[in-house]
């Protein structure tokens, strides 16, 4: 008997919609159910943002009105253009590693000498097939170094920058990195806003240097709130800012948990209220090592309405990490344990990466408001 197959077909009108439902024909991207945004990776929702110290990225070549000297072939650091090139590839192979597939779409960066370390880093390394831009302001540093951002156009369309003058009342004399604020588009309809920061050093000792960063902190504060009061509706704020730096502090310091405001320890539910991403990693991990000790230095802060997705993007402490590869790593052999492999300890150059570990952050698109995952405290 020769073998037949038998084929029993059911149409039963919205039965099948029954059977297929349209969430599982169509993937739910909304913010209501991140969880699954999350292990579908839908490509194109999510940009991925980062910070790093580059540890003094000098040029080799004297700059008279700078007190770059140390950094020349004559210098203290004996700096040369190979030397300068080695970073320029350990940079780069760094900012793509934290990609993994691809790199980031905005970097946030400080110490940064001036345009034409940044132009040999996207132009002439292997970061130039990705197509970066910058954004650049001279500031009035003694040292030279200053703050910028780079970014990948496909990702982000910028409209607006400025730098954030910075001059201390008590000491008018000093002179120290400004701010750099850049507004800008990403998923071609989200408006973000991010502040560069590089906030004075604790040279001297930190409660003696404490006042500096307590005036910075307090100027961009009050930026942030002219922001956030612009782009109110109907209570609801609407400013998407985010705050990415060295801030030579920690998120429990003064200048950052009081006069920025920037809460750590719990989601900040009142108007105009900042959350510092990093905070949940307090006690657990660091950017920076100084003397066997780890601290948290880098930092991304947020506003409510990011924390919260109510208007287009959204992100939370889960989605912010410090990047810490092998590579970017050595043995510490005076304070055991590891530290970041840095260009120089002192004098000496060692050839690594930087003092500081970069720290990215990935943000979400949000189709729908998502006050309701946030529990506030």
């Amino acid at each position: 008997m020769k073998p037949f197959l038998i084929i029993f077909i059911f149409i039963a009108g919205t039965g099948l919609n029954w059977v297929y439902p349209t969430r599982l024909l169509r993937p739910d991207t909304s913010c209501q159910n991140r969880a699954n945004l999350d292990s579908l990776k839908i490509t194109g929702q999510s940009v991925r943002i980062a910070f790093w110290n580059l540890e003094n990225l000098y040029d080799p070549y004297d700059d008279t009105t700078k007190l770059d000297d140390e950094y020349t072939a004559m210098g203290a650091k004996h700096w040369s253009y190979g030397k300068f090139r080695i970073k320029l590839n350990h940079l780069a192979k760094t900012l793509l590693a934290i990609g993994k597939w691809e790199p980031p779409a905005l970097i946030g960066f400080c110490e940064v000498e001036n345009r034409y370390v940044l132009n040999k880093l996207i132009y002439d390394s292997p970061l130039k097939p990705w197509k970066y831009k910058f954004i650049h302001h001279e500031s009035p540093d003694i040292r030279g170094i200053d703050v910028a951002l780079l970014y990948r156009p496909a990702h982000f369309k910028p409209i607006f920058s400025k730098n954030i003058l910075i001059r201390f009342p008590f000491d008018t004399l000093s002179q120290t990195r400004e701010i750099l604020m850049v507004k800008g588009v990403v998923f071609n309809r989200d408006t973000l806003t991010l502040f560069i920061n590089h906030w004075p050093s604790r040279r001297g000792g930190a409660l003696a240097s404490q006042p500096r960063r307590n005036y910075v902190a307090a100027i961009l504060r009050k930026t942030v709130d002219s922001l956030l009061q612009a782009e109110t509706s109907h209570g609801i704020e609407l400013s998407n800012i985010l705050i990415l730096g060295d801030f030579n502090d920690e998120p429990t310091d003064e200048s950052v948990c009081q006069v920025l405001g920037a809460a750590y320890d719990s989601f900040p539910c009142r108007n105009r209220g900042l959350f510092n991403l990093m905070g949940p990693k307090l006690s657990r991990e660091g950017s920076h090592k100084y003397q066997g000790n780890w601290a948290l230095l880098d930092q991304i802060i947020i506003s409510s309405s990011l924390l919260r997705g109510s208007n287009g993007l959204q992100t939370e402490p889960s989605k912010a990490h410090i990047f810490k590869p092998g590579f970017l790593l050595e043995e510490d052999a005076r304070f055991f344990g590891d530290r970041p492999s840095r260009t120089y300890n002192g004098p000496k150059y060692l050839g690594g990466f930087s003092d500081h570990l970069p720290v990215y952050v990935d943000v979400l698109k949000c189709f729908a408001p998502c006050t309701h995952v946030i529990k506030c405290q």
